[in-house]
């Protein structure tokens, strides 16, 4: 196969072509003074910007003008870029506004979003959400949309103000916070967005586009002078005591260092970091043999972490423990991308070694024929004398806006197995409803005990096929509005050659006009381990969505999983109690029939209750309960956070009972965190 497969892979590269089209243009306007960020748009400053008009529909009718009235305004300073939405509506009584908490899917609200390729790359982005409460969201996109880091978080402004004709809406995104090539004259990609849920509308400036994140689709904003924007550094300490029932009174503090070398690229520097007021994993459900990949929330690993999202996962940060220290060098150079990250650590759950393991990665992506790239990553972890982790290199390819491929190849290294290899490659199709690919990769044994030291893979010994096709259809005018519906096939051997399991995949979920919503699922597949196992599970889920803040779903599957028969029970629901205060709650039940020997894969409960109340926007309160049956878990976390401005700092009181980690018991008392930290 490998014979073939790179001589593909470089006529791919070759056949990439630029597509004609129109390219969507306005020049920044440069501000004399900042405007006050308070939601009104009623400064004669935001005068000198030209109106950004003629917002495109992504969906549901693809390519038509919004069905709405919006226009922007974008002008900068000397540390900030500003970008003014008004947007009018016909029925400003209705508009939905329920998400208060941070990065929480404000696309269910009416919200507006900018997007800016800050190096006009044709390949990533920074994108930044708010909606009608000033709610806040924001993340990085890489691969031209098919990468998305939603955990990425920074220090922003937004404000907005409800009208007369609709709502208005102010962002302030200061330059400390981007990274991009200084100078002047400088042209970034650009793109706005506004979300109207009642409608199930998402527009759009530039377009149409075949992805709503799709950068090398995006605009441009032109005239930018860049000199001298860059704040150089950042130091910030904190302060915490923590007080455990039945343990000493603890105290202990750090630090980050943020330097930036210049303004394309930056360097982060943590001693003794605290993840103790980190947000806890929320348990689930796992019917499978395999792990369950869980996001990362801790703030040192977040910077850059969309250059780590890979099929074949070689580096997982959850791979490491609390850290006393770790660096990280990030930015972009010409047309790379370049990430170093360098930190000790203590292997997870083994506490019989007081010593620590040293964890190495270095990314590196470089763009190619526009809003392609190619990429090479090296993870590694010392411990004990030995090296584990992997070297690999992997592929982007945008072909067209709709047809492109994806491939990688890895050789992971380490006492055992050294030299196995892993790779695949992917073709796919996509536009603003469709969905094709087609998959072969290649999974050598013994791969996962090497990798997995510092990566993600869930399993190994495969020869593996997969297809999946999906397609979105809008109706007009009838009972229903939207339909969903997809069917993925996956089927894998063994290197020897013998079957090891097929799995059939299909989904329906259907949005009817009068906001009643319904899903179908149904999994059947064939699995061998200590022997062959036929599992299947049907599933139906009937929910209500106002489009305003406040939904409710319950679901009910059957089916049989390995030896057992299984039943499967579900509710959710979120609540808007007041603008300030909103809440959801999940349930997950499952029996199985007849229980299993060990007692973690048995039948379990879950529930899982979350609570914010926002005094203001700089003093909250957040509430998160959950249970877990069969491991015995109950885990409570209570945070009150104050942030305050000028200089920018905040105070946290956390209260927690329980592990916060994810699928590990109960064994943490009765814990006071206070913690004290703010920006120099």
């Amino acid at each position: 196969m490998r014979t073939w497969i790179f001589p593909l892979l470089l006529v791919a590269f070759t056949a990439a072509v630029a597509q004609g089209r129109i390219v969507k243009s306005i020049q920044a306007a440069r501000f004399p003074k900042p405007p006050e960020i308070d939601g009104k748009v009623d400064e004669d400053v935001w005068q000198l910007a030209e109106p950004i008009e003629g917002f495109i529909q992504f969906e549901p009718e693809h390519g038509r003008p919004s069905l709405l009235y919006t226009v922007a305004h974008i002008g900068y300073g000397d540390e900030a870029l500003y970008v003014a939405f008004i947007c009018h509506d016909p029925e400003p009584e209705a508009i939905a506004a329920a998400i208060i908490k941070r990065d929480g899917e404000l696309d269910d609200d009416d919200a507006a979003i900018i997007m800016l390729d800050t190096f006009n790359d044709n390949n990533s982005c920074t994108y930044f959400t708010t909606n009608t409460l000033g709610t806040q969201a924001d993340g990085k996109v890489a691969d031209n949309g098919r990468s998305k880091d939603e955990e990425w978080d920074a220090t922003w402004l937004s404000a907005a103000a409800r009208t007369s004709v609709g709502w208005t809406a102010e962002f302030a995104i200061p330059f400390r916070i981007l990274k991009f090539q200084g100078g002047e004259g400088r042209t970034w990609g650009l793109n706005l967005g506004r979300y109207y849920p009642r409608q199930l509308e998402e527009s759009f400036w530039a377009g149409p586009l075949e992805n709503a994140f799709r950068v090398s689709q995006f605009g441009e904003l032109t005239g930018l002078d860049l000199q001298g924007r860059v704040k150089r550094h950042e130091i910030i300490p904190y302060a915490l005591s923590q007080a455990e029932e039945g343990q000493p009174l603890e105290g202990r503090a750090g630090l980050d260092l943020r330097y930036r070398l210049s303004s394309n690229f930056g360097s982060d520097l943590t001693i003794n970091p605290d993840f103790a007021t980190v947000e806890a994993d929320v348990e689930q459900i796992n019917l499978t043999r395999f792990e369950l990949r869980i996001a990362e929330k801790r703030p040192f690993f977040l910077e850059g972490a969309e250059l780590f999202d890979q099929r074949i996962g070689q580096f997982y940060s959850r791979r490491i423990g609390d850290i006393p220290w770790g660096a990280k060098l990030t930015g972009k150079t010409g047309s790379w991308d370049l990430a170093l990250i360098g930190t000790q650590s203590k292997l997870i759950d083994d506490d019989s070694s007081s010593s620590a393991a040293t964890y190495t990665v270095v990314r590196a992506k470089k763009g190619v024929f526009g809003s392609s790239n190619i990429g090479f990553l090296a993870a590694n972890r010392a411990y004990g004398g030995a090296n584990q982790g992997s070297i690999g290199f992997d592929a982007t390819l945008f072909f067209t806006e709709t047809l492109g491929a994806t491939a990688q190849f890895v050789r992971a290294h380490g006492a055992t197995n050294d030299g196995v290899t892993a790779w695949f490659i992917r073709p796919a199709f996509d536009n603003a409803t469709s969905h094709f690919h087609v998959r072969y990769s290649h999974w050598g044994n013994g791969l996962m005990e090497n990798m997995n030291a510092v990566g993600f893979i869930r399993d190994d010994n495969r020869k593996e096929f997969d297809t999946n096709l999906s397609h979105t259809f809008w109706l007009q005018g009838g009972l229903v509005e939207e339909i969903d519906a997809g069917v993925n096939y996956n089927r894998y051997w063994s290197q020897a050659g013998t079957l090891r399991s097929w799995v059939l995949d299909a989904e329906c979920d259907v949005a009817f006009t009068n906001k009643w919503e319904m899903d179908l699922s149904y999994n059947d597949e064939f699995k061998r381990y200590e022997k062959d196992f036929r599992n299947y599970e049907a599933n139906l889920t009937v929910g209500y969505d106002t489009r305003a803040g406040r939904s409710a779903g319950i679901s009910y599957g059957l089916g049989r999983n390995e030896d057992s028969d299984l039943r499967l029970f579900g509710v959710q629901a979120n609540f808007k109690i007041t603008d300030a205060w909103n809440a959801s709650y999940d349930l997950e039940r499952l029996w199985l029939d007849p229980e299993p020997e060990d007692p973690d894969d048995r039948g379990t409960t879950i529930h899982a209750l979350r609570s914010n109340y926002y005094f203001n926007k700089d003093l909250y309160l957040k509430l998160f309960y959950q249970t877990h049956s069969a491991i015995n878990k109950h885990n409570v976390q209570v945070v009150v956070v104050w942030r305050f401005l000028p200089p920018f700092g905040s105070l946290q009181v956390a209260y927690q009972r329980g592990t916060s980690r994810f699928g590990t018991r109960s064994d943490q008392g009765h814990t006071l965190f206070t913690k004290l930290s703010w920006v120099l």
